[in-house]
C-alpha cells in the first residue's frame, strides 16, 4: 500500500482500528479528518505508536454538505494518491426523544444517510478521475431489517445500505472499489451503558473484518459473519413478531 489511507470520523473506534491494521500492513501516510482536529492528538500518537510515519490532521464536519466538495478535493490534490477512504463518521441518536422531536430524528438521519451521500458521490467522483482507489462504509445490521426500538437509526442505515449497494454497483469496472460492512451491536463507546445485544462484536473484530475484505474479494461484509444467516431467517418473522424484537 503506497497510498494514503483517510479516515471520515477521525475519533471513531472503529475507523482508528482499520487504520492502525492498514498501518501494521505497510500504510505509512494517515489522514484524521474531524471535528475539532487540532484535539486528535491522542489518536495521532496510537497511529503513531502502530508504525504510521505520517499523521496529518483535517477539519471536518461531515454535518456541513457545502463543505464537502472542497474539504474532499483538498485532500485528493494535498495528499493523494487515496488509496483507501473509510467513513466511519455517524451517530447513534435517542429513539425516545426522536419519535416526539422531529428535528433531532432529522439530525440522526442527516448524519448517518444525507450526509454520507454527499461525502461519497463527492469520494466517487475523485477516485473515478484518480484511477483507483478503495471506499470503506459502515453500514449496520439495523438497517437489514428495521426494528420498531431503534427505527430512526434502523432507517438511516437502510438508506445507507441502499446507496453504497448501488454506489457499488456503479463503480463495477471503474477501477475504484466500495465494501460495505454490516457490523451488529458494537460494544464500545457508541454502545457505552446500553446491555449488548446477541453476535455482539468489538471495533477490533469489525476492523479485522474489514481489513480481511480489503485484502480479499468480499464487498459486503457481515460481523460476526453468522449474522448474515440469522438475519436470512428473520426477514420472513412475521411484522407482529418482529414489532417486538428488542434491539
Amino acid at each position: 500500500m503506497t497510498g494514503t489511507v483517510v479516515v471520515l470520523g477521525g475519533r471513531s473506534e472503529i475507523g482508528l482500528a482499520v487504520a492502525e491494521r492498514l498501518v501494521a500492513a505497510g500504510t505509512r501516510k494517515v489522514v484524521l479528518a474531524a471535528r475539532r482536529s487540532d484535539d486528535l492528538g491522542d489518536e495521532e500518537s496510537r497511529l503513531r505508536e502502530a508504525g504510521a510515519v505520517e499523521v496529518v490532521r483535517v477539519e471536518f464536519d461531515a454535518d456541513d454538505l457545502a463543505a464537502h466538495d472542497s474539504v474532499l478535493a483538498g485532500l485528493a490534490a494535498d495528499h493523494g494518491p487515496l488509496d483507501v477512504v473509510v467513513t466511519s463518521f455517524g451517530v447513534l441518536g435517542e429513539q425516545e426523544r426522536a419519535e416526539r422531536d422531529a428535528e433531532h430524528a432529522i439530525q440522526v438521519v442527516h448524519t448517518d444517510y444525507v450526509a454520507h451521500v454527499s461525502v461519497l458521490t463527492h469520494l466517487a467522483t475523485l477516485l473515478r478521475a484518480q484511477g483507483h482507489g478503495r471506499l470503506v462504509v459502515f453500514s449496520s445490521v439495523a438497517g437489514v431489517r428495521v426494528r420498531r426500538v431503534n427505527y430512526v437509526y434502523g432507517s438511516a442505515k437502510a438508506g445507507l445500505d441502499g446507496f453504497a449497494s448501488g454506489l457499488a454497483d456503479a463503480l463495477a469496472g471503474s477501477g475504484v472499489r466500495l465494501v460495505l460492512v454490516r457490523p451488529g451491536f458494537v460494544i464500545g463507546r457508541m454502545t457505552e451503558g446500553m446491555k449488548p445485544a446477541p453476535f455482539s462484536s468489538t471495533p477490533g473484530q469489525v476492523a479485522d473484518a474489514t481489513v480481511a475484505a480489503l485484502a480479499g474479494r468480499r464487498d459486503v461484509v457481515w460481523v460476526p459473519a453468522l449474522l448474515r444467516p440469522v438475519f436470512a431467517v428473520m426477514r420472513l418473522l412475521p411484522r407482529a413478531i418482529w414489532r417486538r424484537m428488542p434491539r
